[in-house]
């Protein structure tokens, strides 16, 4: 897909505050540092029109991306470590859940996971739950460009079966330093949007 506008739309915490456009959604969900907002640079070619940001949990709403006049990324509070109060965390949760469950609009979650490292239990958590829930998945694994080509494939097979992989569910290479997976993952997103 050939990006020619970009724009942040909106951080919303409820649905009072989502585009009203009904354009196809694609949310990210990672555990906060995985690279979410990395990775919506690379796919859009700008630096940093997505904040990286070296302090997990910093993403605390669901930030609306605008893609052309195509689609929307939402960007999700990430899951995991990030230094905030459990009630805090609570209210994250439910308004990730009620995202996830009510929004007409969302055609798949890019479930993020980083390579190097086998799934968390926050990880297998949220993919069982979008499994659950009949929510359409990809997994991209980011940071590939850390690990040697030949090693790639075996880390591949830990995240596979860790999540215990349903067969249906495209699982991607991605890097953002490289670009490798960026024109992979527009073609599975083109066909999720022209599907649903």
């Amino acid at each position: 897909m050939k990006v020619n506008q970009a724009e942040f739309i909106i951080s919303a915490v409820g649905p009072d505050q989502y585009p009203e456009d009904g354009l196809p959604e694609i949310a990210l969900a990672g555990r906060s540092n995985v690279g979410k907002s990395s990775l919506i640079n690379k796919m859009i070619n700008r630096k940093n029109l997505a904040r990286t940001s070296s302090q997990p949990g910093k993403t605390q709403t669901l930030n609306y991306y605008r893609i052309n006049t195509d689609l929307y990324f939402v960007d999700l509070p990430g899951y995991g470590y990030a230094k905030v109060s459990k009630s805090r965390r609570q209210e994250w949760g439910e308004m990730i859940e009620r995202y996830l469950l009510e929004r007409e609009q969302l055609k798949a979650v890019l479930q993020i996971i980083d390579l190097r490292h086998s799934p968390t239990k926050d990880d297998i958590a949220m993919y069982e739950w979008l499994v659950y829930q009949q929510i359409p998945r990809i997994i991209i694994t980011t940071k590939a460009d850390k690990i040697s080509k030949n090693k790639r494939n075996k880390h591949l097979k830990v995240i596979k079966d860790t999540l215990n992989l349903e067969k249906e569910d495209p699982i991607l290479l991605f890097s953002s330093e490289e670009g490798l997976g960026k024109d992979e993952l527009w073609r599975i997103i083109q066909n999720q949007i022209t599907k649903s």
